[in-house]
Protein backbone atom coordinates (compact mmCIF):
# COMPACT_ATOMS: atom_id res chain seq x y z
CA UNK A 1 0.00 0.00 0.00
CA UNK A 2 1.46 3.38 -0.87
CA UNK A 3 -0.05 7.21 -0.16
CA UNK A 4 0.97 9.44 -1.87
CA UNK A 5 -0.96 12.50 -0.37
CA UNK A 6 1.25 15.07 0.91
CA UNK A 7 2.34 14.48 4.72
CA UNK A 8 -0.54 15.78 7.42
CA UNK A 9 0.31 17.50 9.98
CA UNK A 10 -1.13 16.97 13.70
CA UNK A 11 -3.87 19.45 14.88
CA UNK A 12 -5.84 19.23 18.23
CA UNK A 13 -8.82 17.50 15.93
CA UNK A 14 -6.32 14.82 15.02
CA UNK A 15 -7.52 11.59 15.90
CA UNK A 16 -4.98 9.34 13.98
CA UNK A 17 -1.98 10.73 12.17
CA UNK A 18 0.74 8.84 10.19
CA UNK A 19 3.59 9.96 8.76
CA UNK A 20 5.86 8.61 6.00
CA UNK A 21 4.98 4.78 7.61
CA UNK A 22 6.73 1.90 6.19
CA UNK A 23 6.53 -1.98 6.91
CA UNK A 24 9.02 -4.21 5.60
CA UNK A 25 8.66 -7.88 5.70
CA UNK A 26 11.35 -10.34 5.27
CA UNK A 27 15.05 -8.92 4.41
CA UNK A 28 17.03 -8.56 0.99
CA UNK A 29 16.21 -10.42 -2.50
CA UNK A 30 12.95 -11.66 0.10
CA UNK A 31 11.74 -8.10 1.54
CA UNK A 32 8.11 -7.24 1.06
CA UNK A 33 7.30 -3.86 1.56
CA UNK A 34 3.67 -3.75 2.61
CA UNK A 35 3.37 0.10 3.31
CA UNK A 36 5.63 2.32 1.50
CA UNK A 37 5.03 5.93 2.56
CA UNK A 38 2.11 6.21 4.18
CA UNK A 39 0.67 9.73 5.54
CA UNK A 40 -2.95 9.88 6.54
CA UNK A 41 -4.58 12.12 8.67
CA UNK A 42 -8.33 10.86 10.79
CA UNK A 43 -9.82 14.11 12.35
CA UNK A 44 -11.80 13.38 15.52
CA UNK A 45 -14.80 11.96 15.48
CA UNK A 46 -14.53 11.05 11.99
CA UNK A 47 -15.37 7.30 10.37
CA UNK A 48 -13.50 6.32 7.63
CA UNK A 49 -12.36 2.55 5.20
CA UNK A 50 -9.46 1.44 4.31
CA UNK A 51 -10.68 0.23 0.68
CA UNK A 52 -8.57 -2.53 -1.30
CA UNK A 53 -7.75 -6.03 -2.99
CA UNK A 54 -6.58 -8.89 -0.46
CA UNK A 55 -2.87 -8.60 -0.02
CA UNK A 56 -2.56 -4.53 -0.17
CA UNK A 57 -1.53 -3.82 3.58
CA UNK A 58 -4.88 -2.93 4.78
CA UNK A 59 -4.48 -5.06 7.77
CA UNK A 60 -0.88 -4.40 8.31
CA UNK A 61 -1.29 -0.53 8.24
CA UNK A 62 -4.30 -1.86 11.30
CA UNK A 63 -1.34 -3.85 12.86
CA UNK A 64 0.81 -0.59 12.95
CA UNK A 65 -1.28 1.38 14.20
CA UNK A 66 -2.89 -0.89 16.93
CA UNK A 67 0.82 -1.30 18.24
CA UNK A 68 0.58 -4.73 17.48
CA UNK A 69 3.36 -4.79 15.05
CA UNK A 70 6.35 -2.27 14.37
CA UNK A 71 6.24 -0.49 11.72
CA UNK A 72 10.08 -0.35 9.90
CA UNK A 73 10.01 3.43 9.48
CA UNK A 74 7.40 6.12 10.08
CA UNK A 75 5.81 8.26 12.54
CA UNK A 76 2.57 7.96 14.42
CA UNK A 77 0.13 10.36 16.30
CA UNK A 78 -2.95 9.07 18.43
CA UNK A 79 -5.15 12.08 20.13
CA UNK A 80 -2.34 14.51 19.79
CA UNK A 81 0.29 11.81 21.22
CA UNK A 82 2.81 10.56 19.10
CA UNK A 83 3.37 7.06 19.98
CA UNK A 84 6.21 6.24 17.25
CA UNK A 85 8.62 7.95 15.26
CA UNK A 86 11.49 5.78 14.48
CA UNK A 87 10.97 3.48 17.51
CA UNK A 88 7.98 3.14 19.64
CA UNK A 89 7.83 6.25 22.57
CA UNK A 90 5.30 4.98 24.59
CA UNK A 91 6.75 2.92 27.54
CA UNK A 92 3.44 0.68 27.86
CA UNK A 93 2.56 -0.60 24.96
CA UNK A 94 0.20 -3.09 27.21
CA UNK A 95 -1.85 -0.28 29.18
CA UNK A 96 -1.28 1.89 25.62
CA UNK A 97 -3.69 -1.08 23.91
CA UNK A 98 -5.60 -1.94 26.82
CA UNK A 99 -7.00 2.00 27.87
CA UNK A 100 -6.58 3.90 23.73
CA UNK A 101 -7.26 1.67 21.31
CA UNK A 102 -10.41 -0.70 20.48
CA UNK A 103 -9.59 -3.41 18.14
CA UNK A 104 -12.66 -5.52 16.36
CA UNK A 105 -10.48 -8.48 14.33
CA UNK A 106 -11.65 -10.41 11.58
CA UNK A 107 -11.67 -13.55 14.23
CA UNK A 108 -13.40 -12.91 17.33
CA UNK A 109 -10.71 -14.26 19.04
CA UNK A 110 -12.94 -14.97 22.24
CA UNK A 111 -11.71 -16.39 25.63
CA UNK A 112 -12.80 -19.71 25.89
CA UNK A 113 -13.17 -20.34 29.70
CA UNK A 114 -14.85 -17.57 30.20
CA UNK A 115 -18.55 -16.40 29.68
CA UNK A 116 -20.21 -13.51 27.20
CA UNK A 117 -20.54 -11.14 29.98
CA UNK A 118 -17.20 -11.85 31.54
CA UNK A 119 -15.48 -11.48 27.71
CA UNK A 120 -16.45 -8.23 27.55
CA UNK A 121 -16.21 -7.00 30.71
CA UNK A 122 -12.63 -7.90 30.96
CA UNK A 123 -10.39 -4.88 29.69
CA UNK A 124 -12.87 -2.42 32.04
CA UNK A 125 -11.84 -4.77 34.66
CA UNK A 126 -8.20 -4.71 34.53
CA UNK A 127 -8.59 -1.13 33.79
CA UNK A 128 -9.64 -0.57 37.45
CA UNK A 129 -13.47 -0.28 37.01
CA UNK A 130 -15.29 -2.44 39.52
CA UNK A 131 -16.52 -5.56 38.78
CA UNK A 132 -20.33 -4.55 38.95
CA UNK A 133 -19.85 -2.17 36.83
CA UNK A 134 -17.67 -3.28 34.60
CA UNK A 135 -20.58 -6.26 34.04
CA UNK A 136 -23.44 -4.03 33.81
CA UNK A 137 -21.82 -2.03 31.00
CA UNK A 138 -20.63 -4.95 29.43
CA UNK A 139 -24.55 -6.45 29.57
CA UNK A 140 -25.53 -2.56 27.99
CA UNK A 141 -23.40 -2.83 24.80
CA UNK A 142 -24.68 -6.94 24.68
CA UNK A 143 -27.95 -5.92 24.63
CA UNK A 144 -27.38 -3.18 21.54
CA UNK A 145 -25.71 -5.46 19.77
CA UNK A 146 -28.84 -8.08 20.14
CA UNK A 147 -26.55 -10.72 22.14
CA UNK A 148 -27.57 -10.08 25.48
CA UNK A 149 -29.57 -13.41 25.84
CA UNK A 150 -26.47 -15.26 25.35
CA UNK A 151 -24.76 -13.15 28.42
CA UNK A 152 -24.35 -16.50 30.19
CA UNK A 153 -23.16 -18.71 27.23
CA UNK A 154 -19.47 -19.60 26.28
CA UNK A 155 -17.80 -18.86 23.11
CA UNK A 156 -18.17 -22.08 21.97
CA UNK A 157 -21.88 -22.26 22.28
CA UNK A 158 -22.14 -18.99 20.14
CA UNK A 159 -22.32 -18.94 16.60
CA UNK A 160 -20.26 -17.10 14.34
CA UNK A 161 -22.06 -14.01 14.01
CA UNK A 162 -22.95 -14.01 17.64
CA UNK A 163 -19.50 -14.53 18.48
CA UNK A 164 -18.39 -11.60 16.04
CA UNK A 165 -20.80 -8.95 18.23
CA UNK A 166 -19.40 -10.24 21.64
CA UNK A 167 -16.09 -9.22 19.84
CA UNK A 168 -17.66 -5.52 19.13
CA UNK A 169 -18.83 -5.02 22.11
CA UNK A 170 -15.33 -5.85 23.94
CA UNK A 171 -13.91 -3.42 21.62
CA UNK A 172 -16.19 -0.85 22.87
CA UNK A 173 -16.31 -2.05 26.30
CA UNK A 174 -13.73 0.33 27.64
CA UNK A 175 -14.92 3.51 25.33
CA UNK A 176 -11.24 4.06 23.64
CA UNK A 177 -10.61 7.14 21.64
CA UNK A 178 -9.63 4.65 18.26
CA UNK A 179 -11.67 2.16 16.97
CA UNK A 180 -9.51 -0.35 14.44
CA UNK A 181 -12.04 -2.56 13.02
CA UNK A 182 -10.59 -5.29 10.16
CA UNK A 183 -13.78 -5.81 8.39
CA UNK A 184 -15.99 -6.13 11.62
CA UNK A 185 -19.29 -7.33 10.11
CA UNK A 186 -18.26 -9.41 7.27
CA UNK A 187 -19.69 -12.37 9.15
CA UNK A 188 -23.12 -10.47 9.91
CA UNK A 189 -26.34 -10.36 8.16
CA UNK A 190 -27.35 -7.18 6.49
CA UNK A 191 -29.42 -5.81 9.49
CA UNK A 192 -26.95 -6.62 12.00
CA UNK A 193 -24.55 -5.08 10.14
CA UNK A 194 -26.18 -2.34 9.75
CA UNK A 195 -27.19 -2.19 13.59
CA UNK A 196 -23.51 -1.70 14.29
CA UNK A 197 -22.15 0.84 12.23
CA UNK A 198 -25.19 3.15 13.27
CA UNK A 199 -23.63 2.32 16.91
CA UNK A 200 -20.16 2.96 15.98
CA UNK A 201 -21.23 6.23 14.23
CA UNK A 202 -23.09 7.15 17.08
CA UNK A 203 -19.98 6.70 19.31
CA UNK A 204 -18.04 9.13 16.95
CA UNK A 205 -20.70 11.42 17.04
CA UNK A 206 -21.13 11.67 20.54
CA UNK A 207 -17.03 11.57 21.42
CA UNK A 208 -16.46 14.43 18.51
CA UNK A 209 -17.68 17.00 21.41
CA UNK A 210 -15.57 15.74 24.23
CA UNK A 211 -12.41 14.08 22.98
CA UNK A 212 -10.22 12.80 20.07
CA UNK A 213 -12.49 9.63 18.61
CA UNK A 214 -11.70 8.12 15.03
CA UNK A 215 -12.30 4.77 13.74
CA UNK A 216 -10.44 3.16 10.65
CA UNK A 217 -12.07 0.34 8.95
CA UNK A 218 -11.34 -1.94 6.63
CA UNK A 219 -13.03 -3.37 3.30
CA UNK A 220 -11.97 -5.89 0.42
CA UNK A 221 -14.33 -4.05 -2.18
CA UNK A 222 -15.54 -0.11 -2.29
CA UNK A 223 -19.03 0.54 -1.73
CA UNK A 224 -21.70 1.95 -4.11
CA UNK A 225 -22.21 5.64 -4.41
CA UNK A 226 -24.91 7.83 -3.97
CA UNK A 227 -27.78 7.67 -1.19
CA UNK A 228 -27.61 3.81 -1.25
CA UNK A 229 -24.60 1.86 0.27
CA UNK A 230 -23.93 -1.61 0.68
CA UNK A 231 -23.79 -2.60 4.53
CA UNK A 232 -20.37 -3.52 5.83
CA UNK A 233 -21.14 -7.40 5.88
CA UNK A 234 -18.87 -8.61 2.84
CA UNK A 235 -21.23 -11.46 2.23
CA UNK A 236 -24.58 -9.58 2.41
CA UNK A 237 -25.56 -8.74 -0.93
CA UNK A 238 -28.77 -6.67 -0.03
CA UNK A 239 -28.49 -2.71 -0.04
CA UNK A 240 -30.52 -0.38 2.39
CA UNK A 241 -31.30 3.30 1.93
CA UNK A 242 -29.08 4.01 5.16
CA UNK A 243 -26.48 6.78 4.04
CA UNK A 244 -24.32 7.79 2.28
CA UNK A 245 -19.88 6.97 1.08
CA UNK A 246 -17.91 9.86 -0.63
CA UNK A 247 -14.93 9.31 -2.18
CA UNK A 248 -12.53 11.76 -1.02
CA UNK A 249 -9.73 12.66 -3.47
CA UNK A 250 -6.61 11.00 -3.67
CA UNK A 251 -6.01 9.48 -0.81
CA UNK A 252 -5.31 6.12 -1.23
CA UNK A 253 -3.26 5.97 -4.72
CA UNK A 254 -1.58 3.45 -6.07
CA UNK A 255 -1.27 0.98 -9.13
CA UNK A 256 -5.01 -0.50 -8.01
CA UNK A 257 -6.42 3.08 -7.99
CA UNK A 258 -7.10 2.61 -4.17
CA UNK A 259 -9.46 4.86 -2.91
CA UNK A 260 -10.17 6.53 0.72
CA UNK A 261 -14.06 6.83 1.81
CA UNK A 262 -15.90 8.37 4.59
CA UNK A 263 -19.55 6.97 5.81
CA UNK A 264 -22.16 8.91 7.13
CA UNK A 265 -24.92 8.20 8.33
Amino acid sequence: MSMNTSTPIATPRSGIVIEGLRKVYGQGDQAVEALKDVNMTVNAGEVIGLVGPSGSGKSTLLKCLGAIIEPTAGRMVLGGKTIYDGGWLTPDLRALRRDSIGFVFQAPYLIPFLDVTDNVALLPMLAGMPNAQARARALALLTELDVAHRAKAEPSQLSGGEQQRVSIARALANQPPVILADEPTAPLDSERALGVMRILNRMARQSQRRSSWSRTMKRSSPPSSGSTTSVMGERSKRRVRAGRWSKEAPALAGQLGRARYTYSM
